[in-house]
């Protein structure tokens, strides 16, 4: 199960880095779809940050056999990481390096692994498999919206 969620990890990469390089410096400012919230800088950088947080989260909990840490403030690493004003072209290669070196992570959790306990802030406690799967969603979910898909 390991090397397929591994697989899905690296096809987003794959898939994804191609129309994220597509988007404009310009496009890249703005909010996508108008109005409130995050510009789509910004948005990468939250998926940046959330790269950075689960790396930590799936290591720990592959070789201690559980995790328990804290959730992460995702508008104030935002705001500390100053996406907003880094280069478009940084942030998408920032984002694919911190994810393709996930996907050996991943791949070589071994399987009596996944079913570690892991408990992210004050949530409910999970799997590593399910933490694991859940991340990719995330990204997906917020890769859909910085694409306008």
């Amino acid at each position: 199960m390991a090397s397929e969620l591994g697989d899905r990890l690296r096809k987003t990469i794959q898939n994804e880095n191609p129309r994220l390089r597509a988007i404009t410096e310009q496009s890249a400012a703005s909010r996508s779809g108008g109005g409130d919230g995050w510009s789509r800088k910004e948005e990468l950088g939250h998926l940046i940050d959330s790269a950075t947080n689960n790396r930590v989260r799936f290591v720990v909990a592959a070789l201690n056999g559980s995790y328990a840490g804290p959730t992460y403030d995702g508008h104030g690493w935002v705001q500390l990481g100053g996406y907003g004003e880094a280069a478009w072209a940084d942030l998408v290669e920032l984002w694919t390096r911190a994810n393709e070196a996930l996907v050996p992570v991943v791949v070589r959790i071994p399987k009596d692994r996944l079913p570690a306990r892991c408990r992210v802030g004050d949530e409910e406690d999970v799997s590593l498999e399910f933490l694991i799967d859940d991340y990719i969603v995330h990204m997906q979910h917020h890769l859909d919206h910085i694409l306008a898909k």
